[in-house]
């Protein structure tokens, strides 16, 4: 695995079904364990750019069970609307944002959200001072 691998007490488990057994269970069966929202969305079938993707997981999963990769690469997609499965544990997978790729690497602990989750569009605003002809009003103050 590409993760480290923790002790027995601390052992990674979504709804009672360890790492192990989720990567077992075909999307059908882990569907079921998924939330609603999850579940149509798996449910519906995967929209191209998902498959796509899926597939380039998969791949990069082969190569490095292989041993033809020593660590894996990163993987520049849009698709944001994609249920983190458990196959995905371990990469590190850029998403874009609107605006640039951000890199998010997934733990076990995502299996279930969405890869958009991690990847915020929009940033808090941070208002500062106003400068000089910012306003109507600050025509009328001293430049210096």
């Amino acid at each position: 695995m590409a993760f480290e691998m923790r002790p027995e007490w601390k052992k990674f488990r979504y709804r009672g079904r360890t790492l192990e057994e989720l990567l077992k269970m075909d999307i059908e069966e882990l569907a079921r364990l998924f939330p609603a929202r999850q579940r149509r969305s798996l449910l519906r079938g995967l929209t191209p750019a998902q498959q796509k993707l899926l597939l380039k997981v998969r791949k990069i999963r082969r190569r490095l069970e292989e041993g033809r990769l020593k660590r894996p690469p990163v993987i520049r997609t849009h698709v944001r609307d994609m249920v983190i499965l458990p196959e995905m544990v371990g990469l590190t997978i850029a998403v874009y944002n609107g605006k640039e790729f951000i890199p998010v690497k997934i733990v076990p602990e995502m299996i279930g959200h969405y890869l958009g989750e991690f990847s915020p569009t929009t940033r808090i605003v941070q208002h500062g001072e106003p400068g000089l002809k910012a306003t109507r009003s600050s025509l009328h103050v001293a430049s210096k």
